[in-house]
């Protein structure tokens, strides 16, 4: 069953102000998910008014009563986590243990952020002069702009609006065009879970462009204090443009071309098993899917013939089945990837299935789970003896498809791992310590796993990359607290006189010509 849903603006809904689409489920595409009235570039300015008049109230609120009420959300979400995880899985067709972890992380990070309500701790600093005392405070920043993609459409959005919320702004989402009912869904749950008064936080469903011109507009009136996007690097690029005009500093989440390095000593199979889980889980549709192998010459033919194995005895289809993946997001992520499949060339190994593009009837994938008819399903595909010039080598392929090449030493593979230009996140299976930590100091990557994937966080880590995977801004823990909030410093000079810094101030004279006697 569909439901009806549009953009919510101080609590109401918003008038039907651009097209009307339906969001269709990736697997069963004749399948209606939801029927959405898209707003247009004046719906984003007017929920940033909404959001700007209910910033002080929400700000006035004491800090830990803000907590308690993400600690509400978060047992709001745990209650609903299986309708939440199955609405996961209808609308992006992301397998359904993985739709329940992604529910999961939302709970995780609201626990966490519970105890930050109390912790959003300041200092009394010592003065130079007498009579005076200095502190520090941390506000908020005011209007937040959330604009998030869909690959995980719940998870990801609560690494923003939970601490934008717990530190006092007010804000706006954008939640992706492809995911508009996990949007509402979870909006629901935050609003009705921390019985948030109306304007704290406001949902706008539109497009790419209709939101660019929207956030524009709503900059230029000084609405919006700061910009939280999750997406690629090419729009992330766009928006940190933008929102440097105004002075501002964007929160970037982008893409990544993650590496795993895998030496001699490396357990193969351990190799292979987290090969076959960050190259193709979610259909390699993840900012932290791998994207290229490098492995050491030596054991290059072994753990190609094991991933080759692994990845062909793989269960694709049906997310609701037991799948390793299963559709594309979006017919728009299949087109692309077809212009992927496009850099395969004649000297690449093409190994992993039973043919590439697209699975169909007449295109099958052997051991293949469902109707491969029904949905936007493609082979996953291992490309072998890629080059550091390849197109495949050096972008992002958003989509099930992992490059292999071979390195002789260390510094080549770390080389190689830093050569694409992205920084997310990275991984090397090793047995050698002086290894693990040589890859560490050389990786430009934000977070680097040792014998572990590339894909997987957790709620009290910080996360986020450098260079064109972000611009080093990160999410979760502590750390995102410096997203939300800025600091500011107090001095209270309560010695009757003006007393100045630098100048006045007592001396203490030292005898530096004083020494021992033998």
């Amino acid at each position: 069953m569909s439901r009806n849903i549009t953009s919510i603006i101080a609590g109401a809904p918003a008038g039907a102000t651009g097209a009307r689409i339906a969001s269709t489920n990736p697997a069963r595409t004749s399948e209606v998910v939801a029927d959405v009235s898209l707003g247009d570039a004046s719906t984003f300015v007017a929920a940033a008014h909404a959001a700007r008049q209910a910033q002080p109230a929400w700000a006035d609120v004491p800090a830990p009563v803000r907590g308690r009420s993400i600690a509400h959300i978060g047992r709001v979400v745990e209650a609903n986590a299986e309708s939440l995880a199955r609405l996961v899985t209808r609308e992006i067709g992301k397998p359904y243990p993985e739709a329940l972890g992604e529910v999961r992380e939302i709970v995780d990070t609201c626990d966490f952020f519970l105890g930050e309500g109390r912790r959003l701790y300041g200092q009394t600093v010592p003065s130079e002069m007498p009579d005076k005392q200095l502190f520090t405070f941390r506000n908020p920043v005011g209007v937040v702009s959330v604009i998030t993609a869909g690959n995980f459409p719940v998870a990801v959005p609560s690494w923003y609006l939970i601490p934008a919320l717990l530190c006092g702004n007010t804000v706006v989402w954008k939640p992706a065009d492809y995911s508009p009912a996990c949007g509402a869904a979870l909006f629901d749950l935050i609003v009705h879970g921390g019985g948030l008064p109306d304007g704290v936080l406001n949902l706008v469903l539109a497009d790419g462009e209709t939101t660019f011109a929207g956030l524009e507009q709503a900059l230029d009136e000084g609405l919006v204090d700061k910009v939280g996007f999750t997406g690629s690097s090419a729009v992330g690029s766009r928006i940190g443009e933008l929102t440097g005009r105004h002075l501002q500093s964007a929160c970037l989440e982008l893409g990544g071309k993650n590496p795993m390095v895998v030496t001699p000593s490396a357990d193969l199979d351990l190799a292979v098993e987290a090969a076959l889980f960050s190259g193709f889980g979610t259909a390699g549709q993840r900012c932290t899917s791998l994207g290229t192998v490098i492995v050491h010459e030596s054991v290059h033919d072994d753990f190609i013939a094991r991933f080759d194995k692994a990845t062909r005895q793989a269960t694709v289809g049906d997310p609701f089945s037991d799948v390793v993946y299963g559709p594309m997001l979006d017919e728009k992520f299949a087109q692309r990837f077809e212009d992927y499949i496009g850099w395969i060339q004649p000297y690449h190994s093409v190994l992993g299935s039973t043919a590439t593009g697209r699975i169909t009837a007449a295109n099958p994938r052997e051991g293949f789970m469902g109707d491969p008819e029904a949905g936007i399903f493609y082979h996953p595909l291992i490309v072998d003896g890629v080059r550091e010039d390849d197109a495949i080598f050096l972008n992002e392929t958003f989509g099930p498809l992992v490059g292999v090449t071979t390195y002789r030493d260390l510094g080549e593979a770390i080389r190689l791992a830093n050569l694409p230009g992205y920084g997310l996140s990275s991984s090397i299976y090793t047995n050698e310590p002086a290894e693990v930590f040589a890859f560490r100091r050389g990786i430009s990557a934000g977070m680097v796993s040792i014998n572990n994937s590339t894909s997987g966080a957790e709620a009290h880590l910080p996360f986020g990359g450098n260079g064109k995977s972000g611009n080093g801004s990160r999410q979760s823990g502590v750390w995102v607290l410096d997203q939300f909030t800025r600091w500011q410093s107090m001095n209270w000079d309560y010695s009757g006189r003006l007393q100045k810094a630098q100048m006045d101030v007592t001396e203490l004279t030292p005898d530096e010509s004083f020494r021992l006697a033998d």
